[in-house]
């Protein structure tokens, strides 16, 4: 049964108008506009050649100094629908930040070859979809605005030339790979033996750079692209001519956590992997997704532990667009409620649950986060998104803030995708380097 949709509708405009009240202090991957969805970034030889893949994008700085857009593989589409026909005149223009995406104190002109703004002048109309809306993208950089430092950028998209009205802002990287990054993921960490934890040791090779004080050296620490549980590095445990060394670093103990669910709404006829069946009611499809399982602590049949770790192929939390029946997916495309449910005996008295993933930016925020029903004893969430295959994950957030995984459980063995950033910042220099990536 279809059940509270209006409603529904209407909080989340709502909770997006919100949204874009908050200030621009932090940037982040995030939609400012309730009209605005399906913000994507990926490298533009994937779209060229419509591989799906769903790597996650960043740019290296070539030997020229100079990113100029001719090459695909270092070159990004940035790309989102708004939704309606109407056209609207929107423009973006690339701002540098530091390592903790604040906006750093250096001029375009030391970070941009070309002009500063330009216009989305590509977009293309929805064919055949019950939901109409229209597909902007761009490439970046490109011919007009060029890239020569490294570093952290954000994208502002903004609406009919006005700077302050920001729809939309993608966070991207450039790498000047200058150091090497050896790194290692153990199970034996330095509080548990093959239990439910994971540990990084990492070390940095930095003959290139002639560090002359270890403090001028700063590692970021993702896991699976994730927000909430992101580590900087301020100290090396050893330093070594040439090598700093992070070992025995208990800020580097990550929750090893699950492999991530996933389903496949391809289709408005068939119900895909994951999918129970597909409903046309009221002009608008709805995906509703199988049951899903607690897989941790809070399952009732299972021990402390929970259920045990299942070896499950996954994205590591990402997504695709994807329909059936066609080549031009961007624009042929549905739109779909999906209907999450999470059936829990009792509300989560110590947190909130979310529905976590990069289909929602990697944040926990008003925007995925569950209601419960204690009529139903169950979670749920209804979430408006383009066809495609999505990977998710169930997270408790704390009323300290701190995210942990009780209704997935967490184990050694699960698979996770770990980035290693490395930011240079030596006396006197006026913004963050970032000079090595090494991905796990």
């Amino acid at each position: 049964m279809v059940i509270g949709v209006e409603y529904m509708k209407r909080k989340l405009i709502l909770l997006l108008l919100l949204v874009s009240m908050v200030g621009y202090a932090q940037h982040r991957t995030q939609v400012m506009d309730s009209d605005i969805r399906t913000l994507r970034m990926r490298y533009t030889i994937e779209a060229l050649e419509h591989s799906g893949s769903v790597s996650r994008a960043y740019l290296v700085l070539p030997e020229s100094g100079v990113i100029d857009g001719s090459e695909a593989e270092n070159t990004l589409e940035i790309s989102f629908d708004e939704m309606s026909h109407d056209v609207h005149q929107y423009s973006y223009r690339v701002v540098h930040c530091n390592r903790d995406w604040t906006e750093s104190d250096i001029s375009s002109y030391e970070y941009v070859d070309g002009f500063t703004t330009a216009d989305v002048v590509d977009y293309e109309h929805s064919m055949n979809t019950q939901q109409a809306y229209t597909h902007y993208s761009f490439a970046f950089p490109n011919e007009d605005m060029q890239l020569k430092a490294s570093g952290n950028y954000v994208v502002q998209i903004y609406e009919d030339g006005d700077q302050d009205r920001v729809v939309a802002e993608v966070c991207l990287r450039v790498v000047e790979p200058l150091v090497g990054i050896e790194a290692n993921i153990r199970a034996n960490t330095d509080i548990e033996l093959n239990g439910r934890y994971q540990q990084l040791d990492i070390d940095v090779q930095t003959k290139a750079l002639n560090v002359r004080d270890a403090g001028d050296v700063k590692l970021v620490v993702e896991q699976n692209g994730r927000l909430d549980n992101q580590v900087v590095l301020e100290k090396p445990t050893f330093v070594e001519p040439n090598r700093l060394r992070y070992m025995n670093q208990k800020s580097l103990i990550f929750e090893g956590g699950n492999e991530y669910r996933h389903f496949d709404a391809y289709s408005t006829y068939y119900a895909g992997y994951h999918v129970d069946r597909v409903q046309y009611a009221q002009g608008e499809y709805h995906a509703l997704l199988d049951i899903d399982e607690v897989r941790g602590t809070k399952n009732r049949n299972a021990g402390r532990e929970g259920l045990p770790y299942v070896t499950e192929m996954d994205a590591n939390g990402q997504w695709l667009v994807n329909c059936e029946k066609t080549d031009y997916v961007d624009t042929e495309a549905e739109y779909m409620w999906v209907h999450f449910v999470l059936p829990v005996d009792e509300y989560v008295m110590d947190g909130h649950v979310f529905v976590g993933g990069e289909a929602f930016g990697n944040q926990l925020s008003a925007l995925n986060r569950m209601a419960y029903d204690a009529e139903q004893k169950c979670y749920y969430l209804f979430a408006y998104l383009k066809q495609g295959g999505y990977d998710y994950m169930y997270y408790v957030m704390g009323k300290n803030g701190v995210t942990s995984l009780p209704l997935e459980g967490s184990h050694w063995q699960t698979e996770n995708a770990y980035a290693v950033w490395v930011y240079y910042t030596p006396f006197g220099g006026r913004y963050d380097r970032l000079v090595g990536c090494k991905v796990l």
